[in-house]
């Protein structure tokens, strides 16, 4: 019969492994991509140019000013993400796919 010194040395074991199945079952994360491959896709033409997602965007929004930007690498396809503050003082997140330039996602940041 195990003394109770030994199981409580269980106690960490058990979180670290919970831990670890946690992170195996969590959802995957976008990835940014970097300077130099998005210059690369832009330059392939496998992404649209930045100014016409930026148009895209400001058609949605007009007046909105330009927060930040990223190209992200999200289950295998490429999304702009851009955050915007609309003219009555909103921000915003857009995803809008790199390829077709179509809006896929369009709320309010928290």
């Amino acid at each position: 019969m195990p003394n109770r010194e030994s199981r409580f040395n269980l106690a960490p074991r058990k979180a670290a492994l919970a831990a670890f199945l946690a992170c195996l079952m969590a959802p995957a994360v976008a990835l940014d991509v970097s300077h130099d491959e998005a210059l690369r896709l832009r330059q392939s033409g496998e992404v649209q140019p930045f100014e016409k997602i930026l148009a895209v965007a400001m058609e949605r929004h007009p007046r909105a000013s330009l927060l930040e930007a990223e190209l992200e690498r999200d289950d295998g396809e490429l999304i702009y993400e851009l955050e915007l503050l609309t003219a009555d003082g909103v921000v915003r997140e857009l995803e809008i796919d790199a390829r077709s330039g179509r809006i896929l996602e369009d709320e309010v940041d928290d």
